[in-house]
């Protein structure tokens, strides 16, 4: 199968969306499929304001409708719902062509969180967005029954996984701080919540991998904290294996790969009632979900590590490749095909 993927986030940048794509296809790759990406690289593009490795392009339809051409792909998934993801919709719906769509990122969440912006307001674009679509795809149960609550259709599972090979316990220690040692691994942003997790009265060590517009400030609000900065997917699973507990107080991912990742390597979580951890770890036993992050933070320091690790191992890219092709498969059998442009 040849299937065109169309996304505003891709290499460099360093997220979850990312992630998610390029593990998916090379899962896709290493099955005989063929995935051609359309991202930002591929035309003229600038940094987002705030964030500054995000680059958002300027798509040329032109170029866009002669990829497909070239390319002749059996399905087009649009990634995103930024400048890429709406011109690739536009011309999907023109040429009638059938097209899935996926929620990865809480947008309007994040939005507010920068902008006195309505979430109502953002999720009526979102909902126009995906909507036209043959398939909206979803990581989890809670982030499927929100967003039929706001009313978008055709809602397909498809979960995340991890490089268990690589993520894996029994690495050398390369975290040489008091114990415990209290980890949290994330964009330092505001949606990250990062500062709820520093400002816990915990023992031992907290310490944080990642950087973003509110590094900086967070440095100097809380130096007793270690920052260890960006690592690379090759430098995480030491620094996972390392840590005492994974703490987790993002109050707006639709998964995070990181809690996988973390509990992979034997770590168990603490992490606030959310979308992704009320999914991910629910009543596995490998993590302490609870309003009061600090209490969750001690109480998972007795948690059994072997059971972090076969939890985690529930959740591979294998399994969440099948139910993309699935979903796929699904979206292309649909009887209805997506509604022309102008009676949108």
């Amino acid at each position: 199968m040849k299937i065109l993927i169309a996304t505003d986030a891709w290499w460099p940048q360093i997220n979850g969306v990312v992630q998610t794509l390029a593990s998916t296809i090379a899962e896709l790759e290493r099955r005989g499929h063929t995935a051609h990406v359309i991202s930002p690289q591929d035309f003229r593009n600038a940094p987002m304001p705030g964030y500054r490795e995000i680059r958002l392009a300027w798509p040329g339809m032109t170029k866009i409708r002669s990829t497909l051409k070239e390319f002749e792909p059996d399905h087009v998934h649009i990634a995103t719902e930024g400048p890429i993801g709406w011109a690739m919709r536009r011309i999907c719906m023109k040429q009638r062509r059938r097209f899935t769509t996926c929620y990865h990122t809480r947008f309007p969440e994040y939005l507010r969180e920068r902008l006195p912006v309505p979430v109502k307001a953002t999720y009526r674009v979102f909902r126009r967005f995906h909507n036209a679509s043959n398939g909206i795809m979803v990581a989890t149960e809670t982030i499927e029954r929100d967003l039929t609550a706001r009313g978008f259709r055709n809602l397909m599972r498809w979960s995340r996984g991890a490089d268990i090979a690589a993520f894996r316990p029994g690495l050398p220690q390369v975290l040489d701080l008091p114990r415990p040692i209290f980890l949290s691994v994330g964009r330092l942003a505001p949606e990250k919540n990062i500062a709820a997790f520093l400002s816990l009265d915990l023992p031992g060590t907290k310490v944080v991998v990642g950087d973003g517009p509110l590094g900086p400030a967070l440095r100097a609000q809380f130096p007793q904290a270690v920052f260890l900065g960006v690592k690379t997917h090759a430098e995480l699973p030491a620094i996972y294996g390392s840590a005492d507990v994974f703490v987790f107080p993002s109050l707006t991912e639709t998964f995070g790969l990181v809690l996988v990742e973390a509990l992979a390597c034997g770590l168990p979580v603490a992490a606030l009632p959310a979308p992704g951890p009320i999914d991910v770890i629910g009543a596995s036993g490998a993590g302490i979900i609870s309003d009061d992050l600090r209490a969750a933070a001690l109480a998972a320091l007795q948690i059994d590590r072997k059971a972090c690790r076969r939890h985690a191992e529930s959740f591979t890219w294998e399994r969440a490749t099948d139910q993309f092709l699935a979903n796929i498969e699904r979206a292309e059998a649909t009887e209805t095909e997506p509604l022309p442009l102008a009676a949108e």
